[in-house]
């Protein structure tokens, strides 16, 4: 259990990103209305996916992380829910088949609500306005009142959240996540693209297997594996006042838990050393990840650890780095090094969306496919040159059929991202772009593999 260390002991450090809000009985009366709500998720739940993250950090398995950048009131419906849900399970059968290792699945979902800004106030036609922080602060729309924060949106947060699980429970251990229905994830708009033809080749190959495995009688009423999957959530702890008063001590071992999600991450502008995000995050014991960019250097990466992790618990830390395609192989070696020389038991995943942002000509934020996949091919040409793990990627994806990253062979164009243009923020990768990211990794995570049983011989 961490040292002097309460659930609101974060309110005593250095805030940055949280809104100010105007009215704090209505924030005091939020946070006690949550305070008496029911846990999210449980204690139980947080430690599998540690000791599942841990497999990762010995690389005997792999971190799929993937989900909305922001996922919003407007857009809430099981529909969406389902169908990103079902690209996720595609995505993480082509990684399985494809490395022999187990994949670790986790959603950015049910609480992925927050969103940092570059500033504090936005303006439009010489009007500024507060700027618009997520779904669970204030609303998009530029007026007053909508940019106006109200903490009532962190009580629809939970209620959303709290349905989305529900959704996601069932889902998982309901049938759906059966390996038998591998043919039937595949989205209608997606047809029969180069990608979504391998695919249901490759479908075929895993039915064939289960139909071998039924006759010699391995079936999903005796292999329970085969029925249903472990499914995680995570988000960025950003709005404080939520995660505290979600916070919940466990009745089984006295630790604290972020009950709000599985994992928790802390991002680029709120990682520094004695900041009220690192004070909450050290106390709780979730798995944690931390965003890892460019401006991080290596002693005050090793720093944040000796504060986040000091018993150096496998599976404990999640390092997810966020360069751009163009700097990740000459930035990310010196942390690499650092972590490993300290002999740090980490996950080491790439985002490799946060640092290929490109504004389209017409005014459209996106990111290119290409960049997208040489941002990944560098991360692992970095962890076979230190021989270390790449453990993992991170994604913001829809199973939406959205045009809001170019490129990829369904061809998205700049002149194209205004017909399905969705996203509430950054944009995000569609089903069909997914599935190709998943089976170009493949290839990648197959390489990594041979050779390692090349170095081994």
């Amino acid at each position: 259990m961490a040292t002097n260390w309460t659930p609101e002991s974060w309110r005593g450090h250095e805030a940055r990103q949280l809104p100010h809000y105007p009215d704090p009985e209505a924030l005091a009366a939020a946070e006690g209305e949550l305070r008496r709500y029911p846990p999210l998720v449980f204690a139980g739940e947080a430690r599998a996916l540690t000791a599942e993250l841990a497999e990762v950090a010995n690389g005997r398995a792999f971190l799929l992380q993937g989900g909305d950048c922001a996922e919003s009131f407007a857009e809430f419906h099981p529909n969406n829910i389902r169908d990103t849900f079902r690209v996720l399970l595609q995505m993480a059968v082509v990684l399985t088949y494809a490395s022999k290792l187990p994949v670790v699945k986790v959603g950015r979902m049910a609480g992925q609500f927050a969103k940092p800004r570059s500033a504090d106030m936005e303006e439009i036609d010489g009007v500024s306005l507060p700027s618009y922080r997520g779904d669970n602060v204030n609303d998009i729309a530029f007026t007053p009142d909508a940019r106006r924060p109200d903490p009532e949106r962190m009580v629809k947060a939970y209620s959303q959240s709290a349905a989305t699980l529900n959704l996601l429970r069932a889902f998982a251990q309901g049938g759906y996540a059966n390996l038998q229905q591998v043919h039937a994830w595949t989205l209608d708009f997606m047809g029969r693209s180069a990608w979504a033809s391998q695919y249901q080749q490759l479908a075929d190959r895993i039915g064939e297997a289960l139909a071998f495995m039924a006759a010699c009688g391995v079936n999903p009423e005796t292999v329970p594996q085969l029925r249903a999957t472990s499914f995680y959530t995570s988000h960025e702890a950003l709005l404080l006042q939520y995660e505290q008063a979600l916070t919940r001590q466990d009745s089984l071992t006295g630790d604290w838990y972020d009950t709000s999600a599985h994992m928790l991450w802390i991002g680029d502008r709120t990682r520094f050393v004695g900041s009220a995000h690192v004070e909450y995050l050290r106390g709780v014991n979730n798995p944690i990840g931390i965003k890892c960019g460019p401006s991080l250097e290596p002693d005050v990466l090793l720093r944040l650890l000796d504060v986040l992790d000091p018993s150096r618990m496998p599976g404990r830390i999640t390092l997810i780095t966020r360069y751009g395609f163009d700097k990740i192989e000459a930035g990310l070696p010196s942390l690499v090094r650092a972590v490993k020389r300290e002999g740090r038991p980490v996950v080491w995943s790439c985002d490799p969306m946060h640092g290929n942002v490109v504004k389209a000509a017409n005014g459209y934020k996106t990111r290119p496919f290409e960049r997208i996949l040489a941002e990944v091919r560098g991360f692992f040409a970095v962890h076979r040159a230190e021989g270390t793990h790449g453990g993992g990627i991170h994604a913001e994806m829809t199973g939406q059929n959205v045009t809001e990253c170019t490129g990829g062979a369904i061809a998205v164009t700049e002149q194209g991202l205004a017909d399905r243009y969705h996203t509430h923020c950054d944009p995000r990768l569609n089903a069909s772009q997914s599935i190709e990211l998943a089976f170009l990794l493949a290839e990648m995570l197959n390489q990594e593999m041979r050779q390692r049983e090349k170095d081994a011989a």
